[in-house]
């Protein structure tokens, strides 16, 4: 069976490797091509273009008319109709909360944190992962808003008492094409952030997707409030995302750090990554990351020394860099058995034990302005687990920044309440 299956092989890639000529001469290929990765006849673009004068051609970003609605003053919408409910009651908002439709809206309520979806699903080979935000907004498991309040058990802090939050709804996506998505979704976060509250601070931007290619306009539109080379990214992934080829393409869920460092919206020495193993990156890919001054962390370095000092070393070269830090969190760094709503799992991951705290710990003990879950794909989960699991990471970085509002800052702040019982 198995001489079987060589010869089988050894045939498939002779008929091709005779083909490429036999296409060059009929002109299925065109010059300077090595592949034939579609029938291109000479003369012909590789792509065909897109129809400009469509009715429909922006109608994904085309806002609806606020003009028409009640007048209204700017501020926050609540679109709870009762006080109090319980988890599944209501109408689903990110953890409830009121919505923001303007920037207009976030500067009149002062509004430090604004959480938005973006379901951008091209570009990772298994689609599902469009259905991510609203998966988190459906995904609360505890009892609740108004005047039930739930603070972090680990730290006694409620960050919706501490700080002013809103649901700023989703960015635009063309269903079609992550190129022209990653425009309008960095308009949309930039949007956000370029609010200036009173005391001089930006809102803080937490998007919720939706593909790893949102890393890219995601950074971008904080870089382009914060000015380059001044926003650090610590990046938790099992893979390393800076992919330089991709069919041609050059963005998808596995291509977004090249672009970041391509471009030098972020340089080499301000990414640290965190959590990669399996089979990616390859010894190039280590070269390249060396090559331009990353600093990794592996699964084998983990194993090698223990995750708390892998930790201890991680938050410390985030606070080494650049004054701003944004952190990049794909569900599948995580392992599998704790999350296996995700398009590419990845055995060997961090437990939730270890996401949450080193999530909550960076956003208390680093001056984080963004922060993004990504990858998350509830339709491979037939639980609830994975979208509690990213509802409750959402929570840690809100937790956290709450934290650091409140001056809470110190090096693993744990509630002297909790972390023992008093009889020491």
């Amino acid at each position: 069976m198995l001489r079987s299956l060589f010869r089988i092989s050894v045939v498939l890639v002779t008929l091709c490797a005779l083909a490429l000529p036999a296409f060059a001469q009929i002109g299925l290929l065109d010059e300077g091509l090595e592949s034939a990765p579609a029938p291109i006849r000479k003369g012909e673009k590789p792509v065909i273009p897109l129809d400009t004068e469509d009715p429909t051609y922006n109608l994904w970003h085309t806002l609806r008319d606020f003009g028409k609605d009640p007048k209204r003053e700017p501020g926050v919408i609540n679109v709870q109709k009762y006080n109090m409910g319980f988890s599944w009651m209501g109408i689903p908002t990110f953890f409830h909360l009121p919505i923001a439709l303007t920037p207009e809206d976030l500067k009149a309520s002062q509004v430090e944190v604004a959480i938005m979806g973006a379901y951008t699903d091209m570009s990772g080979g298994m689609r599902g992962a469009q259905f991510g935000p609203n998966a988190v907004r459906n995904s609360e498991v505890y009892g609740g808003w108004g005047i039930v309040k739930t603070p972090h058990m680990h730290v006694m802090v409620d960050p919706f008492k501490e700080m002013v939050m809103a649901d700023f709804g989703d960015a635009p996506i063309d269903i079609m094409s992550t190129e022209r998505s990653v425009h309008a979704i960095r308009a949309f976060v930039r949007q956000a952030v370029e609010v200036k509250l009173d005391d001089g601070r930006h809102v803080i931007p937490i998007i919720v997707g939706g593909d790893h290619s949102l890393m890219y306009p995601d950074v971008a539109a904080l870089v382009d409030v914060y000015g380059k080379g001044n926003v650090g990214v610590i990046h938790f992934d099992c893979h390393y995302d800076a992919g330089k080829y991709a069919f041609g393409h050059l963005i998808n869920h596995g291509m977004p750090v090249y672009r970041l460092i391509e471009e030098g919206l972020v340089p080499g020495k301000n990414f640290i990554q965190v959590g990669l193993r399996g089979y990616y990156p390859d010894e190039e890919s280590f070269k390249w990351m060396r090559e331009n001054e990353f600093r990794y962390h592996t699964m084998a370095e983990v194993e090698d020394r223990g995750w708390k000092a892998v930790v201890e070393d991680a938050i410390k070269e985030a606070n080494d860099g650049p004054k701003y830090l944004f952190i990049s969190f794909d569900v599948d760094v995580v392992d599998p058995g704790f999350f296996p709503g995700t398009g590419t799992p990845e055995p060997g991951g961090l437990t939730m034990r270890e996401a949450t705290m080193i999530v909550r710990r960076l956003c208390a003990e680093s001056n984080v302005v963004g922060f993004e879950l990504v990858e998350l794909n509830p339709l491979v989960d037939p639980t609830y687990v994975s979208a509690m699991n990213a509802n409750r990471l959402v929570r840690e970085a809100l937790t956290g920044i709450a934290m650091r509002k409140m001056g809470l800052t110190e090096k693993h702040y744990l509630s002297p309440l909790t972390k023992d019982d008093g009889r020491k």
